[in-house]
């Protein structure tokens, strides 16, 4: 995620090292250096061969990656528009993406004419269109595309791709650097269109890490052993991600946050943003969400909790077993 929570543009970090290329080079810019992001541009550096430039607002943040990588830091989102040719944006929010394209220095402000500039955020789809607008009209080529995967597949660069962009050849070009960070990259439809996939993933997400947390914890409190309970979902009809991936229960997989004290995944408040946003989306359209609403409620819950509002969200299985003990 981007690492500060505030809407407005911090003033340029001083002190960093400076990416210094000609207006004419082409050079590959990502802004955005949190728990996915980071990964994501740690892939794309390693596999692409042309420069490299990062912003974020936390100066830590860039610091650790241009020292473990030979790419260079700028001082804005402006100034890394000055000089790249591709731009990859990873952040929390509608509004972190609304000020980092469109603030007194943001990308918009030192945009070069052509460049593509892709949004991997999870953002309201309305806010989404018009900030690919604004660049198109400013000369850029606007391309959404949320992930899917989290933490685990950003460092695996197994994420997926959810597209959506005006013209074939923009989808051309954002594949080629994309599949350096995932595998599966799908062109949805037009600007828009990858965030309403996104969103209508997560809503599923959200109810079937749900569903599976409440099945295993009837289960092991029938007597069954968890990891016996899981194998056998994974292998019947009941087989989800949130099962045989990022099972709830600690210790049923290793690399699942549950078993890491539900550290590293996607955070509780963050699932709620989504949930939230595709609410949003449903009222516009006029579309009833019955599990949707109720899976909302739950993670709104969990989210007045301050320990679980930053865990990952499938700690909803410890929200369970806590909140109705016999």
């Amino acid at each position: 995620m981007f690492a500060r929570t505030v809407t407005r543009l911090p003033k340029p970090i001083q002190g960093l090292r400076r990416a210094s290329y000609s207006t004419s080079t082409e050079a590959i810019g990502f802004i955005g250096l949190g728990q996915m992001g980071f990964h994501m541009a740690k892939h794309l550096q390693a596999k692409s061969t042309l420069p490299f430039v990062v912003y974020d607002a936390d100066p830590n943040a860039i610091a650790r990656f241009t020292t473990e990588t030979n790419a260079r830091a700028a001082t804005s989102p402006g100034d890394l528009a000055s000089q790249t040719s591709v731009i990859i944006t990873a952040l929390p929010e509608s509004s972190h993406v609304q000020a980092v394209y469109t603030g007194s220095t943001g990308i918009l402000s030192g945009l070069r004419k052509d460049t593509l500039c892709i949004d991997s955020s999870t953002i309201d789809p309305s806010v989404s269109i018009d900030v690919s607008q604004r660049v198109n009209s400013a000369g850029g080529r606007a391309v959404d595309a949320p992930i899917s995967g989290g933490i685990m597949g950003a460092q695996a660069a197994t994420l997926t791709f959810m597209v959506g962009c005006e013209m074939e050849h923009d989808f051309g070009r954002t594949k080629e650097h994309l599949e350096k960070m995932g595998k599966n990259v799908v062109r949805c439809g037009g600007l828009g269109a990858g965030q309403a996939a996104k969103i209508c993933n997560n809503l599923l997400l959200a109810i079937s890490m749900i569903g599976t947390a409440e099945a295993m914890n009837l289960g092991v409190r029938l007597g069954l052993d968890p990891a016996v309970l899981a194998s056998i979902i994974n292998t019947s009809s009941g087989r989800c991600w949130a099962s045989d991936t990022a099972n709830p229960v600690p210790g049923v997989i290793e690399s699942a946050p549950s078993t890491n004290k539900y550290r590293g995944g996607f955070k509780t408040r963050l699932m709620l943003k989504d949930l939230g946003l595709a609410s949003n989306a449903a009222k516009d359209t006029k579309t009833p969400l019955v599990l949707g609403a109720l899976a909302e409620n739950i993670y709104r819950l969990m989210a007045h909790n301050p320990e679980l509002a930053e865990q990952d969200f499938s700690s909803v299985y410890k929200w369970l077993t806590n909140s109705h003990k016999d």
